[in-house]
């Protein structure tokens, strides 16, 4: 049974970012990935708010800069069991191999919350409805696909926000924090792929609480004429030419609104991914959703009240990129001391 200093579980942004810095400081580090590859939701997204840096820059630095004579990483490789052995933590993964560490690292993150659940949005079943991760990955060819071609008419876009967040119905009575800068990044890179378009954002309120966040906000109705409605849309139903009608209430104006979409963007929200869930659970370390619960979030936010157990990134609440990488850095700094203290 083969010993590390730290077991990472998890190979997204947090995981290799803590990997990077550990295995830096001569650690033996084994990260275990339940993706073919490493990278986590860096692979699903093209550009990341708000300076519109490559999703993939952010992905190559991380892997260049760890130490690969202290790092093993081991991809298609979950987590089904942890167990304290003496002073040690035992971990088994999916291919039944058991490791020894003295530290272990959650950065399970998070999974898109399931937009078909949202029946009245009509995700999977009218062919102009996507997700923000499905127009992600048009926007990284450059192209948007529309499903019904035609050449006599402006196009009209729709954002809807908050799909599966704040919402009562689904269970999530969170905010993700990040779909609101989300969709006025994807609304600008819509408006620069088919400038002649006619981009709209329908909202409960905006939650522009970043750096630069304000002004991405302003630059997208300034110089991109983005619209952006505040009423939560009620329905979507199909029109005899395959687009969608879009019906909801404009509560600036108090008036309904009734328009037609040849596609509608649903911002969904962020979940605790299975692993997370699974994990959190085996340990008795979960809330009420299924996130890992840190030991203190104002002094301990990296530890959790099972000593040798950390934690860092998306898989305790919703973070940033930027975010997710200074908590993998502090996680870090965290383990290594209790490591020096063994």
């Amino acid at each position: 049974m083969e010993k590390f200093d730290i077991i990472i579980i998890g190979g997204g942004p947090a995981g290799l970012n803590a990997a990077m810095r550990l295995s830096n400081m001569n650690y033996k580090t084994l990260v275990l990935e339940k993706e073919k590859v490493i990278g986590g939701k860096l692979n699903q997204w093209d550009k990341l708010f708000p300076d519109f840096t490559p999703a993939i820059d952010v992905l190559k630095y991380l892997t260049e800069n760890i130490k690969q004579e202290n790092t093993q990483i081991s991809t298609s490789t979950s987590v089904t069991k942890i167990d304290k052995s003496d002073n040690l933590w035992k971990v088994t993964d999916s291919n039944n191999n058991e490791y020894l560490a003295d530290a272990v690292l959650i950065t399970t993150g998070f999974d898109v919350f399931d937009a078909r659940r949202k029946e009245e949005y009509g995700y999977g079943i009218y062919p102009c409805v996507i997700t923000s991760v499905d127009l992600e990955k048009m926007l990284e060819t450059g192209t948007i696909n529309f499903p019904i071609e035609t050449s006599d008419r402006r196009r009209r876009i729709a954002f809807i926000q908050c799909v599966g967040s704040r919402d009562e119905k689904s269970g999530n009575h969170f905010c993700s924090r990040n779909c609101c800068i989300c969709a006025v990044k994807q609304a600008i890179e819509v408006k620069e792929v088919v400038p002649d378009s006619d981009v709209y954002c329908f909202y409960m309120d905006l939650r522009m609480f970043g750096q630069h966040y304000e002004e991405l906000y302003r630059r997208s109705q300034q110089e991109f004429n983005v619209n952006f409605v505040r009423g939560r849309v009620s329905e979507i139903a199909p029109t005899f030419d395959n687009r969608v009608v879009l019906k909801a209430e404009d509560t600036l104006l108090s008036r309904p609104v009734k328009m037609t979409f040849d596609l509608v963007v649903l911002m969904v929200g962020m979940n605790p991914s299975e692993g997370t869930k699974t994990l959190s659970s085996l340990l008795d370390i979960n809330d009420e959703y299924g996130y890992v619960v840190s030991q203190d979030e104002h002094v301990a936010d990296n530890l959790t009240n099972k000593a040798g157990v950390f934690v860092a990134g998306t898989c305790k609440r919703q973070l940033t990129v930027p975010e997710t990488m200074k908590d993998a850095d502090s996680a870090a700094i965290e383990i290594a001391n209790f490591l020096n203290r063994r």
